[in-house]
């Protein structure tokens, strides 16, 4: 997993998307941007481990799973997205969650967000032509 990893990072200039370095002002926008509908769906507070975050002129691509601080783990079952929205914990793939971003004049903003998809609800015509340069690989199957 380590080595999938470290070979997407190195691929990245290849495709054209950079990956912000932790501890930078881009990678902390990006995930100040998503925190707010993590939060919304899970409860607070949400921190997040970061599996894959890419960044291509204004558009950017994150998959994350959230947690609580110290690395607690969220039990969907007493979560928003149950006992609020009615959502069955069973029919859900974890608490991880894919974000799309855009850049604007006020800053980043998260655009469209799922979590814990079993699908790969981004795979689509609208989404590709607008988020294509960070997942290429997504989108290579999908019509231009």
């Amino acid at each position: 997993m380590m080595a999938a990893g470290l070979a997407m990072v190195l691929a990245g200039p290849a495709f054209g998307w950079q990956v912000p370095a932790r501890g930078t002002a881009l990678r902390a926008a990006l995930m100040d941007a998503a925190r707010p509908h993590a939060e919304w769906d899970l409860g607070p507070p949400v921190e997040f481990v970061v599996d894959q975050l890419r960044v291509a002129g204004n558009v950017a691509f994150a998959a994350l799973r959230p947690q609580r601080p110290g690395g607690g783990q969220i039990d969907l079952r007493m979560t928003p997205l149950v006992y609020r929205d009615g959502n069955d914990p069973q029919y859900m793939d974890g608490t991880h969650m894919e974000v799309l971003y855009q850049r604007t004049a006020a800053g980043w903003v998260a655009v469209a967000w799922q979590i814990g998809s079993t699908d790969v609800w981004y795979a689509t015509p609208e989404i590709c032509a607008r988020f294509r340069p960070v997942i290429p690989e997504i989108c290579t199957t999908i019509g231009q």
